[in-house]
């Protein structure tokens, strides 16, 4: 085999990346070994970032800013599609990982690397998020997936690993919940989350990192105005924002109301159930004001076909499959749908929950004066009769026969 002299490692500087610098360099003769962060808004978690990687081993760390476009090619087609994993899970983890792998992919070709690594586990969705996207984009580099090689079995034993080898840690064994955090989500895996018999302990002091509980919201509710343009959000209470502004203001609102906390036992891609609690306050405001709005503007067979196909696309997001035929042509559906979802949301935020509080748009399809319960002259409900004859008459022309063949 090809000895390997340079490895690009995807680095977030959390335990499992930190003591992988040192593992490389132990198992695969000295390599060198660049370290690559993609920021898709992960904020003080990059802090200091740089020096932790260089002092364990790496030769330069690359930070690349994502955050825009994390928002206006993932997040927001994702948005627009509907798309929820299990009807709950608003796919934090799953949409920043092929942002983030192909950049990997980018640097790796530039610096020539012999091969890239990730740190992701054996048991989880991600070693298979990240694969599939290089996969895409460099089909012939050799990937290295410690966890599934190592000696290491437990986040024990890497604490271990990393004490001995004097890399330092922001956790510790005691408060050693797993978490991923970006721009849309926090997600808090491990500990007495394993157990689902066990509630969440959201009141605990540093358990909840983007908003507070229902329980400990205001009293009094706060309204929002979102505006929509073909199905993607640009002004909040009147004013103009990019995506990473958007998601963030969205955020402190929902966050300070508790909104957004889902507490969800899920079917991983590799099989098993795992049980996690996440954290989306902006996320569920925003699908929820989309929801609502494309109530006015789809058409009834739009509507319900593209349930369909927000789960199909849940789906691919979930398993990894951004960068795939299937994923491009149903988002080419979704954008044709959204041709008409303009307009503007009116939300009640309280204590958890997302209320709507008035929707309007210019390609409403809602007729007051056909749908009113009063006098007009729109509607002819004599016609309804008609309707009901031909709609029925597969179920009529059966009850005769049975009737005939029951005699």
């Amino acid at each position: 085999m090809k000895k390997i002299k340079k490895i690009v490692l995807a680095y977030s500087g959390g335990l499992d990346t930190s003591i992988i610098i040192p593992w490389l360099k132990e198992n695969f003769d000295d390599p060198e070994i660049i370290a690559v962060s993609g920021d898709v808004g992960q904020g003080t978690e990059l802090d200091g970032l740089e020096e932790k990687a260089i002092k364990t081993g790496a030769s330069k760390l690359y930070i690349a800013d994502l955050k825009e476009e994390f928002v206006q090619d993932y997040v927001y087609p994702t948005l627009k599609a509907g798309a929820k994993y299990e009807n709950e899970y608003l796919l934090g983890t799953s949409f920043a990982r092929p942002i983030i792998a192909k950049k990997i992919v980018e640097i790796a070709k530039a610096e020539g690397a012999d091969a890239i690594c990730h740190g992701c586990t054996g048991k989880g969705n991600d070693q298979v998020r990240f694969e599939l996207t290089i996969k895409a984009f460099a089909p012939d580099m050799q990937i290295i997936a410690p966890w599934r090689i190592w000696d290491i079995k437990s986040r024990e034993e890497e604490i271990a690993y990393a004490e001995a080898h004097n890399v330092p840690l922001k956790i510790n064994r005691e408060t050693n919940y797993s978490k991923d955090k970006n721009l849309w989500h926090l997600s808090h895996e491990g500990l007495d989350l394993e157990d689902p018999a066990n509630e969440p302990q959201y009141d605990k002091e540093g358990f909840l990192e983007m908003g507070v509980s229902p329980e400990q919201a205001p009293d009094k509710p706060t309204y929002i105005t979102l505006h929509f343009e073909k199905g993607v959000p640009t002004h909040l209470d009147g004013k103009k924002l990019n995506g990473v502004e958007m998601v963030s203001a969205l955020n402190e609102l929902g966050g300070k109301n508790g909104v957004g906390i889902i507490d969800l036992v899920e079917n991983r891609l590799v099989g098993m159930k795992s049980r996690g609690v996440y954290e989306t306050p902006g996320g569920t405001i925003l699908y929820k004001a989309h929801e609502l709005l494309e109530t006015l503007c789809l058409d009834r067979d739009t509507q319900h076909y593209k349930y369909l196909v927000s789960q199909q696309f849940a789906e691919l997001v979930y398993f990894g499959k951004w960068f795939t035929p299937l994923r491009e042509a149903l988002s080419a559906f979704v954008e044709k749908t959204q041709e008409t979802v303009t307009g503007d949301v009116k939300l009640k935020l309280y204590k958890g929950n997302v209320i709507p509080a008035g929707i309007t748009s210019p390609y409403s399809l809602y007729d007051e004066e056909i749908a009113t319960f009063d006098e007009d002259h729109v509607y002819d409900q004599n016609d309804s009769a008609g309707f009901i004859n031909l709609f029925g008459l597969p179920i009529k022309v059966r009850a005769k026969m049975e009737q005939k063949n029951n005699k």
